[in-house]
């Protein structure tokens, strides 16, 4: 599609975009007193279907639906559903190594990627058909199975098919002709990059063990950083306040979930900018991020709710919205 075709697709998405959950939406959701309170909002404003109505993973489930089909239909025939989708299809590469090595089904534990969907993963990975997945993946996973029907041992396999999930991430964005899609995919390559050093850290991972998990990334020094990670936790956040992430070490600082918090609004301040973009994909992919990340803190806080955690610990782990 060109620019000016992506107009149409943009102005449908300007109509949505009225529809996402604001930052003080997600305060009221907050101080309700229960789940089920929570749920009822959020189906008052249209969430879920007469199927799902009053269960809260079903909702959330028909509305990841619903966010993948205006996806598929803004998007024409470009690949940015491909892109957006490698972290999915890489963690059904995982699901699927597991369940075959171990025989312990969890038909949960798939996203509904086509053609790559929990039947299809089983199939290809039992008959070692390799050719039958992505080019950028097939390597990884005929080594990943081997490791893990030799080994059994799933951190090893994870290792693998991470690193080779950031790889293709970081790929698809240099590939890209979309400055965003550049950005974005760079962004949330370094983001994932300083969640595998912050996890590393806690852990006590070896310098090589984090130099193999850590993928290269524009703009961050992920050797000196394995590095850093390796040596402590002072080592890494003096790191990572010296080189553009000090807010992310204050975050640390605080508690793991004002960690994972910043994450998810440091990638939101990426798509931001995308408000006020007239003609390109980028306003779609923006608004799939932007529902992405409000079904998540839906979950974040149905869940809180659900556990009864006050509203001071349910409110530290909710994200900035996108309006």
């Amino acid at each position: 599609m060109s620019d000016m075709d992506y107009v149409f697709a943009v102005a449908r998405i300007r109509v949505k975009e009225k529809y996402l959950l604001s930052d003080a939406d997600v305060s009221q959701m907050v101080s309700m007193k229960d789940d089920r309170s929570v749920l009822g909002f959020l189906e008052d404003r249209g969430w879920g279907d007469s199927a799902s109505s009053g269960n809260a993973d079903a909702v959330l489930q028909k509305e990841e639906e619903k966010t993948r089909e205006v996806l598929r239909e803004c998007a024409g025939n470009s690949d940015i559903f491909e892109i957006l989708s490698l972290p999915e299809l890489y963690h059904n590469l995982k699901a699927g190594i597991k369940e075959v090595c171990t025989s312990e089904a969890n038909g949960r534990a798939f996203y509904p990627v086509p053609k790559y969907g929990r039947e299809d993963m089983l199939r290809i990975l039992t008959e070692k058909k390799f050719d039958a997945l992505p080019e950028h993946m097939r390597a990884v996973a005929a080594r990943a199975l081997e490791v893990m029907l030799q080994t059994r041992d799933g951190q090893r396999c994870d290792i693998l098919v991470d690193r080779a999930c950031l790889d293709a991430m970081a790929a698809a964005g240099a590939r890209s002709k979309d400055p965003f899609i550049r950005d974005y995919e760079n962004s949330q390559v370094a983001v994932t990059d300083i969640k595998i050093a912050v996890r590393g850290e806690r852990t006590g991972k070896s310098r090589e063990f984090l130099r193999e998990a850590l993928a290269p990334v524009e703009g961050l020094d992920v050797r000196r950083m394995a590095q850093a990670a390796s040596e402590g936790r002072d080592s890494l956040l003096l790191f990572l306040s010296e080189h553009g992430y000090s807010e992310a070490a204050e975050a640390i600082k605080e508690s793991p979930s004002a960690f994972e918090r910043w994450c998810d609004n440091h990638l939101m301040k990426t798509i931001r900018p995308q408000k006020r973009n007239l003609a390109s994909v980028g306003p779609v992919v923006a608004y799939y991020l932007a529902r992405e990340n409000e079904i998540r803190t839906a979950r974040i806080i149905l869940t809180a709710k659900a556990n009864g955690f006050s509203e001071d610990a349910t409110r530290e782990r909710v994200r900035e919205m996108y309006v």
